[in-house]
């Protein structure tokens, strides 16, 4: 029996073809490294038609001919999950550390991200020899601690997330929608994925007007954030804290038990 993610990913592939390509080394100018972040959650089934309403606005990247890329990434934290508490309490000037590897380019990156005071995300990386999970090259620990403060010998893998991807671009404005599907979580005990949903997130210097934006406004969704790192930690270990986010769950399992018409967020 085909899962709800390989019904739905044939007509994924068909809409890409109807978009204009646009190559990697073109996308200089969306980069968008220091930039503001709006997260949409929506069921796969409105995937295609969502496609279908962006496609004349919208370019798709293309990579060694591949629209839908594969990425896998490893998060780290503290002992003590600080990471995950600063962004659980809304801690501004905020970490994630990962491992990220590109599975179609087959690179393999070190990124940190920093939620700044202002509410912007700043995101970093460097170049890491190894495969997630097989340890930080010595350049990859300098740049931890030169933009963390933090020594790899304090940081532990504590989730894996894996996802399929489509990235688009506008033609108009500087920003770049991803749109990830499958998404699947596990530590070295659990495992846990969400086929059915689709996490949209909208990346831009700053909130400005969006043809992305104005059919979530039509479809009655409010902007929103939960990260995938955090889903992913209190998808696996439910003793964790998390009663800032249950107002989140409760509509996310709605939205898997309902497979409502009306997509549902995920605000925060």
């Amino acid at each position: 029996m085909r899962t709800p993610f390989q019904v739905d990913v044939r007509e994924i592939e068909a809409r890409a073809s109807s978009f204009a390509p646009i190559a990697l080394a073109d996308m200089e100018g969306v980069r968008l490294m220091n930039r503001t972040d709006t997260k949409f959650m929506l069921p796969l089934h409105q995937l295609p038609r969502l496609l279908t309403a962006l496609q004349p606005h919208y370019a798709w990247l293309e990579i060694d001919g591949n629209r839908l890329c594969t990425y896998e990434t490893l998060y780290f934290d503290t002992d003590e999950l600080r990471f995950y508490h600063d962004h659980r309490t809304r801690r501004l000037n905020r970490y994630k550390i990962r491992q990220r590897h590109y599975v179609q380019s087959n690179l393999t990156f070190t990124e940190v991200k920093l939620k700044n005071n202002k509410g912007r995300t700043i995101k970093t990386r460097i170049p890491n020899a190894s495969r997630p999970g097989m340890g930080f090259d010595e350049a990859s620990a300098a740049f931890l601690m030169q933009n963390t403060g933090y020594e790899t010998a304090h940081l532990r893998p504590v989730l894996w997330v894996n996802y399929t991807r489509l990235t688009l671009v506008s033609q108009t404005t500087a920003e770049r929608l991803t749109i990830d599907l499958d998404v699947r979580f596990r530590n070295g005990t659990q495992q846990r994925g969400y086929p059915q949903v689709v996490i949209a997130e909208l990346k831009q210097d700053a909130l400005k007007a969006s043809e992305f934006l104005k059919l979530m406004k039509q479809y009655r969704l409010r902007e929103g954030s939960l990260s995938k790192y955090c889903l992913g930690l209190i998808s696996l270990d439910h003793t964790l804290k998390q009663n800032l986010f249950k107002p989140k769950l409760k509509q996310l399992h709605k939205l898997l038990a309902d497979d409502a018409p009306v997509a549902t967020p995920l605000y925060a």
